[in-house]
Parts: structure tokens; C-alpha cells; sequence
């Protein structure tokens, strides 16, 4: 954490000139809401963006949730966007606490209600009616709050998202090819950690293009950029020649510490599963030094015979945390 905050605090203090402000859109309102299950007509998912100031379940104007184990309310985009900023606001006849401990978490996917994205923020309290606003910076088509430490029930009168698309043309530079690799440990001389990113498209371990950890636990692979960047994208290739399985569940990390080889650093997506040779894109908007590939559950060889990151560098004066894309403030019109 005090390295994080060191690396941010240079970031501020080196810069010269803000970046220009730019609109924030209110996104809500154009979004198709769903949630883990509904307490009674009156609390559907969608009356939490339906643009009423209204604090009182009984008016029909806040979503509701049975007591679920986790319940989540998600809200689609239909768009990735640059998500900067959300407002939730609370029931204000009854039940105020229940909303304590609540996760904000935004990304890529629509499975299991979103739960499993990048986590923004967790709600520690808010009162009777009170509207919290959330600084998020994060990259994603989903917006899900939920509770993980149910069984509980999710009441949200109002939520409000800001943000612009993001740009659907993806950076051309792999900044992979910059950086310096290591890993847990290496396999043979076949196996360096450096041949995961020497730009080669061979899949075949034995032709010395894929890095091969030991069956460690956990083993992982740790790439520095020498510079912190927002990290919009990572591909990741998998081995070609066998053992295609060993990479199931697999997690790349991004962030700001070198420590236990990052595995640490926030999580920006599960690698489920990768065919012989299969070749993935993972959206992540995340910032960072570090991008991290490791296998957390089990003893494994961890084998990549490449990986590509995308993103840009990190300058001007930013509002973002070591978790989450740094882009510059924008200004809230609705519109």
C-alpha cells in the first residue's frame, strides 16, 4: 500500500499541466437492469434507474432483492465505457444498514450477476435517503453492486452512472515487447521467462518460444513495463503441442507492486479456460507496473508462449488508484 501511494504521489507532484475536462454522460438511464431475484412488485430491478428521487420502497420507485446468499443488482451498458464515477442512494424509510458492506464492481462479464469483476469500492454506510457518490475510473460494460457477505437483501432507490465510451480502436503498440520478465521459477533452458514475450506466434514449446515454470504453488509469471501504464488489454497465447489444461484458472494480475512476484496486485480476469494453441483477449483498465499471470489454487507448470499488453502510459494529472484505468476528470452533464 505505501508503495502504492509513493508511485501516485510522484505521478501528481511530476505533473506540469492538468488534463482537459471532459463530459461525463449519464449512462443509467440507458441501461437494461437485472438482479438476483425480486422481493415483491414493487422492488424490479429497473426502478433503480428509472430517474426518481424517490427514497420510499412503498412508491415503487427502488429495486429490492430477497434475502440472498449474495444477492446483486447489474446493470448492462450495452457499450463499454470509461465508467468514472457512480451515486447510489439509499431507502430512506426503513433499513439503512443493510447497504453496509456493499461492492461496486465493474468490467467485462455478465456471469454470475458481474460479482466476479474488478471491484471499485465497498460501501462501508450510508443513512436513511443518502446519496454516495463513487470515484470508479474502471473500464466495463457491467455495473454490478452486491453483497458478498449475505444472506442479505439489496435495496437501491436510485443508481447513477458517468462516464464516456471508450474508444473501440484498440492501441497498436504491444508494450510487452518494453519490458523485462521474470518468473517463479524456469522449467529447463527451453523455458525462459523472456520467451513469452519475443514477439514469436510458435506455440511449440520445443522450438524455445514459451516460458515453463517448475509445478510450483503457485507459479507465476511477471511482466514490468518499467512504467506505469493504463493497461486497456492483455492476450494471452497458450501452449500448442499439449497439456492445454494446465492453464485453467489462471488469473492476470495488474498493479504497482513486485512483491511475491504480483500476485498480490488487483485481479483483472480469470482465464477459464485456453485450447492448444488458442490465442485470448482479456479487457482489464486497470493501471499499473506489473502484469502477472499465476495459477492461484493449485501446483502447477504455468506455460505462455505469449503475451501482449495494450495501454497507454500514465501522464498529466490523475485522479486514479493503483486498481483501476487513470483517466482524466470529466465533467458531469446529463444529458
Amino acid at each position: 500500500k505505501e508503495f502504492a501511494e509513493a508511485v501516485i504521489g510522484r505521478w501528481r507532484k511530476e505533473s506540469k499541466s492538468a488534463a482537459k475536462h471532459r463530459n461525463c454522460v449519464e449512462l443509467a438511464l440507458r441501461g437494461i437492469s437485472s438482479q438476483s431475484s425480486t422481493w415483491d412488485r414493487l422492488g424490479a430491478a429497473e426502478n433503480a434507474i428509472d430517474g426518481s428521487s424517490s427514497t420510499d420502497y412503498n412508491s415503487g420507485h427502488c429495486s429490492h432483492t430477497g434475502q440472498d446468499a449474495q444477492p446483486w443488482w447489474r446493470m448492462d451498458l450495452t457499450k463499454v465505457y470509461n465508467v468514472q464515477r457512480v451515486k447510489i442512494l439509499n431507502r430512506g424509510d426503513c433499513c439503512h444498514r443493510r447497504i453496509k458492506g456493499t461492492e461496486i464492481r465493474i468490467g467485462s462479464s455478465p456471469e454470475d450477476g458481474g460479482t466476479k469483476n474488478p471491484k471499485c469500492t465497498e460501501i462501508t454506510s450510508l443513512g436513511l435517503g443518502e446519496e454516495g457518490e463513487y470515484v470508479c475510473n474502471m473500464v466495463g460494460q457491467y455495473v454490478t453492486l452486491t453483497i458478498p457477505d449475505g444472506p442479505e437483501h439489496l435495496a437501491l432507490c436510485e443508481v447513477k452512472v458517468y462516464g464516456e465510451e471508450a474508444s473501440e480502436k484498440p492501441p497498436i503498440v504491444n508494450l510487452a515487447l518494453r519490458g523485462t520478465s521474470s518468473q517463479s521459477s524456469t522449467y529447463n533452458h527451453l523455458g525462459a521467462a523472456k520467451n513469452a514475450i519475443d514477439g514469436s506466434r510458435s506455440t511449440n514449446y520445443m522450438s524455445k518460444h514459451c516460458s515453463h515454470t517448475a509445478q510450483d504453488a503457485p507459479p507465476w509469471w511477471r511482466l514490468d513495463l518499467t512504467k506505469v501504464y493504463n493497461v486497456t488489454r492483455v492476450k494471452v497465447t497458450n501452449r500448442g503441442d499439449c497439456c492445454s489444461e494446465r492453464i485453467d484458472g489462471a488469473e492476470i494480475r495488474i498493479g504497482l507492486s513486485p512483491e511475491h512476484g504480483g500476485t498480490k496486485n488487483p485481479k483483472c480476469a480469470k482465464i477459464t479456460s485456453l485450447g492448444l494453441g488458442e490465442e485470448e483477449e482479456y479487457i482489464c483498465g486497470m493501471v499499473g507496473q506489473y502484469v502477472t499471470v499465476t495459477i492461484p489454487d493449485r501446483p502447477e507448470y504455468l506455460t505462455l508462449c505469449e503475451v501482449k499488453v495494450y495501454g497507454e502510459e500514465v501522464i498529466g494529472n490523475y485522479t486514479g488508484t493503483s486498481r483501476h484505468i487513470a483517466l482524466p476528470v470529466c465533467e458531469v452533464t446529463a444529458r
